[in-house]
C-alpha cells in the first residue's frame, strides 16, 4: 500500500467541517507531507506510518490557533479516523484520494 499522493480530507470540527488537502509521500519507510488548507499550508510532524496506521501532528493559525494530532487508517483510497486539539473532544477525519492519484 503506498499512501503518496494527494488526499482530501474532511475534519468535522465543533466550529464547521474544515477541508484540508494532504501531500504526502513515502519513501522506505520515511513519510513526509504538507496540509493545505483555505488559510494556510503547514508541515505534518512526526508523521509515522505503522502497517496501515498514519498518526501525525500539526499546528495552525487559522481559524485558531492549535496543535493537533491525527491518526487514521488507511484502507485503500479512504482514511478514516481522529484529530484531536489539546483537551478538546476528538474530531471526526474522512478522506479519500484525489482522482487520478
Amino acid at each position: 500500500m503506498s499512501l503518496t499522493g494527494i488526499w482530501n480530507i474532511n475534519i468535522a470540527t465543533p466550529i464547521g467541517t474544515q477541508s484540508v488537502e494532504l501531500e504526502l509521500a513515502e519513501s522506505n519507510g520515511v513519510v513526509a507531507g504538507i496540509a493545505r488548507g483555505n488559510a494556510e499550508t503547514t508541515p505534518l510532524l512526526e508523521p509515522r506510518l505503522e502497517n496501515n496506521r498514519l498518526t501525525w501532528k500539526q499546528s495552525i493559525t487559522r481559524p485558531l490557533r492549535l496543535n493537533l494530532t491525527f491518526d487514521v487508517i488507511i484502507d485503500g483510497d479512504t482514511l478514516s479516523g481522529t484529530s484531536r486539539a489539546g483537551k478538546l473532544p476528538p474530531s471526526k477525519v474522512s478522506g479519500q484520494r484525489a482522482i487520478g492519484e
